[in-house]
């Protein structure tokens, strides 16, 4: 078994376990209605919302295949071992997280769904960045940090925002789009080989979730469904964070022409 998938493996296990037995003893705090807003109405018994709860799995099956990926990077690879461990961890935890929220509806399990997304965004972010600004992994490490620390300053505001209605959400959303645009920027560079359109399906992917997840919270549902849109947003940004490491894992140093949309390249 590679280190990814021994790592990415013991921290599924060890996440979901904690997650069960915090939900079952009530560490998390009493029910708050954080998250009531996704529309599924809350069921009695431990499990507040069934299908937004168990639909994060996706994040935790996504994080294993990551894994498997990750332990075959090639020796050129631009994202090293060590890097692409992260991620796998970053995005195994981000179900559990979630969960936490809708399992409870508390305001701790609130906490950390809107962790789950910081530390998320920040990688993304963060390795746009130190890869367009040609840097190394301290700045990575500084960029990462100073991204999550963002976020949670920007979620204090206590206002409502538009659109995405809490602020933590847009911040969320500014460093997915930088983190776009610099990618879009680091393609067009050329300076490294790149399957770009494996970032193209993430970002379709994360799209087509977004559109659920607004119209999900304009009231285009079911609450007593068992089918519910935000569950589908978590399986759909669970696809998207595969195909972001795909087209992570597929960014070689060595390079004789730019790698472009339409050229076929083997991962």
């Amino acid at each position: 078994m590679t280190r990814p998938v021994a790592t990415a493996s013991a921290v599924a296990a060890g996440s979901v376990v904690l997650l069960a037995v915090a939900v079952a003893q009530g560490w998390l705090g009493p029910d708050v209605g954080r998250g009531a807003n996704f529309c599924e109405a809350a069921r009695d018994g431990l499990v507040r919302q069934p299908a937004n709860t168990f639909s994060n799995l996706g994040f935790v099956v996504a994080g294993l295949l990551v894994a498997r990926r990750a332990g075959r990077l090639p020796a050129d690879a631009v994202m090293s071992p060590t890097v692409a461990t992260f991620f796998v961890c970053v995005v195994v935890l981000l179900g559990p997280a979630s969960a936490a929220m809708h399992a409870t509806q508390s305001e701790w399990g609130g906490h950390l769904d809107m962790l789950s997304m910081y530390l998320v965004a920040g990688f993304a972010a963060a390795w746009a960045w130190v890869r367009w600004a040609r840097r190394g992994t301290t700045a990575f490490v500084t960029a990462y940090v100073a991204c999550v620390a963002a976020c949670e300053l920007v979620g204090l505001w206590p206002e409502p925002v538009p659109v995405v209605h809490y602020s933590g959400n847009l911040a969320f959303g500014l460093l997915l789009v930088a983190a776009v645009a610099l990618e879009t920027v680091l393609w067009r560079r050329g300076e490294t080989s790149i399957v770009f359109r494996h970032g193209v399906v993430a970002l379709v992917a994360m799209l087509v979730a977004f559109t659920i997840w607004l119209l999900t919270n304009a009231g285009m549902c079911d609450p007593h469904s068992q089918l519910q849109g935000h569950a589908v947003w978590h399986l759909l940004c669970a696809v998207s964070a595969y195909w972001l490491f795909r087209m992570y894992a597929s960014e070689s140093r060595a390079v004789s022409t730019p790698a472009r949309l339409t050229r076929p390249t083997v991962v």
